[in-house]
C-alpha cells in the first residue's frame, strides 16, 4: 500500500510531508496513523519550536484515498472507527501540538487537506491552489468533528457553500477571508515559507508555546481549559525569556532567545 507521512529535522524546526505521489498525496488509513505518530514524535523534540506540514510534489493533499472506502465505509461500526479513531486521532495531533504549525500549501487542498489545513495555526498558499470538499458527490457528510473544526476556521457561510453545493474554492478567495495568511506567486511559495520559518524562529520560544495554548483553549470553546490557561497565564514574570526581551529592547539590541 502506498502513501506515508515523513518527518525530518531542520535545524529548530521540523518538516512533515504527506506523500502519497500517484494520488496527489490523498490519506490512506495507515497515513492517518503515521500524522498522528509524527507529530507527537516532533512536539516530544525539546529542539522543535516549529513545524511545516507539506505535500510532496505539487499538491498538498487531494482528500482520502478513495480506493480505501469499500474496506469500512459500508458498516456504521466501520466508518465510526474511521473518524473518531483515526482521522480525528491525527488532526487532534496536530491541534495538541505545543508549538505553531505551518500549512505550506500548493496545488490541490480537498477534504482531508483542508482539515489538515485548518489544524494549522499558519496558512502559506500559492495564488493557484485549490480548496474544497465536494464529498456530496460521494454520497456522504462531513463528520461531526471534522465539520466543527473546519467551520470554524473557514466560517459557516463558506463551509456551507463547500459543503452544500461542493464549491472549489480559489486561495485568492480564502485570502480575502483570512484563512489563508499569505499567498504567493507561482515557483515563490518556498521563498515565501522560508521566510516565514526564519520570520518565526526569532521569536520568544515560550512565549509561542503560550500563546498556541491560549489560542487552542479559545478555538475549542472549553471553558475549564480556558480558565485553567487564564489562571497561570502570569507565571512568566520571572523567566529570562521575558527578562532577555525586554532588557534587549531597552538596549536597543536583538534579542538572545534560549532554544526552549
Amino acid at each position: 500500500m502506498s502513501g506515508r507521512v515523513q518527518l525530518t529535522l531542520s535545524g529548530a524546526h521540523a518538516v512533515v510531508t504527506l506523500d502519497n505521489l500517484e494520488r496527489m498525496n490523498a490519506m490512506t488509513v495507515a497515513m492517518w496513523h503515521d500524522l498522528a505518530q509524527v507529530f507527537e514524535r516532533a512536539a516530544a523534540l525539546p529542539e522543535v519550536r516549529l513545524v511545516v506540514v507539506r505535500g510532496q510534489g505539487k499538491h498538498f493533499c487531494a482528500g482520502g484515498d478513495i480506493s480505501e472506502y469499500p474496506g469500512f465505509r459500508f458498516t456504521e461500526q466501520g466508518l465510526t472507527r474511521f473518524h473518531e479513531e483515526q482521522v480525528w486521532v491525527g488532526l487532534d495531533a496536530i491541534l495538541n501540538c505545543p508549538v505553531p504549525v505551518i500549512a505550506v500549501i500548493e496545488g490541490n487542498c480537498m477534504g482531508a487537506g483542508l482539515e489538515i489545513a485548518s489544524c494549522c495555526d499558519v496558512r502559506l498558499a500559492s495564488e493557484d491552489s485549490r480548496f474544497g470538499a465536494p464529498i456530496a458527490k460521494l454520497g456522504f457528510p462531513m463528520a461531526p468533528r471534522e465539520l466543527r473544526l473546519v467551520a470554524s476556521r473557514l466560517g459557516t457561510s463558506l463551509a456551507a457553500d463547500v459543503l452544500l453545493a461542493a464549491q472549489i474554492l480559489a486561495a485568492p478567495r480564502l485570502y480575502a477571508t483570512g484563512f489563508l495568511h499569505a499567498l504567493a506567486s507561482a515557483g515563490a511559495l518556498q521563498e515565501l515559507a522560508q521566510q516565514k520559518v526564519t520570520q518565526m524562529l526569532q521569536l520568544a520560544p515560550h512565549a509561542a508555546r503560550m500563546n498556541k495554548h491560549g489560542l487552542r483553549c479559545l478555538q475549542s470553546g472549553d471553558e475549564a481549559a480556558w480558565a485553567s490557561w487564564a489562571e497561570e497565564a502570569y507565571g512568566y514574570a520571572s523567566s529570562p525569556e521575558h527578562r532577555e526581551g525586554v532588557s534587549a529592547f531597552l538596549e536597543k539590541r536583538p534579542p538572545r532567545f534560549s532554544q526552549g
